[in-house]
């Protein structure tokens, strides 16, 4: 377990950033954790942080500091999936990557699907109101690469859960409650899709596995993410 100093630069709003605090969560480590106003951004965060000023973010080691004056002693990290391998190696312990090289690959195999598959069509859906059967395809070869019980990989939770389930949250609460830039009816009816249809009877299995965890609920504020959305995305209207 690693003793150097570590802040997470976060937002509750972004689900890249969920995976990181999930990853923490499930290791045990209480991190330190600065939240970012992605609407507001602080000045010193691009140049001092992470210059593509983006979250998720980590400052790790140097002194202990101020993470609003974050010493350029740490080493700053960034980008989501670096971060959660990042988090498996400074916990080994956690076992969020698997001591077994087949298990590793079929890790990273999960996250490139999520990535590559799920979340392009997702925010296609939900930002540019396209059509669900894509998302619909995605969530089937997701669904295709779940072990028959348990978690993406076996019965033990990994990176590769900590990678999807923030996307699942979201597009369980949203569309549920048909917000995004589509025509009315739409996130409703790829709600009853996804999360009602045996179709994806084992994909809906598994998220109320994930979500029942400690470090989802730890990291997970669903009325902070629907009154943000409505309130930032759609301006109050939906």
């Amino acid at each position: 377990m690693s003793t150097a100093e570590l802040t997470l630069y976060t937002a509750k709003v972004c689900p890249f950033a969920q995976r990181v605090e999930i990853a923490f969560a499930e290791a045990g480590s209480n991190v330190a954790k600065y939240q970012i106003d992605l609407k507001n951004k602080p000045e010193w965060y691009a140049p001092k942080v992470n210059p593509a000023s983006k979250v998720p973010a980590i400052a790790y080691g140097g002194p202990k500091v101020d993470p609003a004056d974050p010493s350029p002693e740490s080493t700053k990290i960034a980008e989501s999936l670096v971060l959660l391998e990042f988090v498996a190696d400074l916990y080994p312990s956690a076992a969020l990557l698997p001591a077994d090289p087949v298990q590793r690959a079929q890790v990273r195999f999960f996250i490139d699907a999520v990535s590559t598959k799920f979340l392009p069509s997702y925010f296609a859906l939900a930002l540019r109101g396209e059509s669900p059967e894509k998302v619909y395809a995605a969530l089937a070869d997701v669904q295709a690469l779940l072990s028959p019980a348990g978690f993406a990989v076996g019965d033990k939770y990994t990176i590769a859960d900590a990678a999807i389930a923030p996307f699942l949250g979201r597009a369980d609460i949203m569309l549920k409650r048909d917000l995004g830039r589509y025509e009315p009816g739409v996130g409703a009816g790829a709600y009853k899709e996804i999360f009602e249809t045996p179709k994806f009877a084992r994909l809906q299995k598994y998220y109320a596995d994930v979500s029942a965890r400690p470090s989802w609920k730890a990291t997970f504020d669903e009325d902070y993410l629907v009154d943000y959305t409505k309130r930032v995305t759609f301006g109050g209207q939906k």
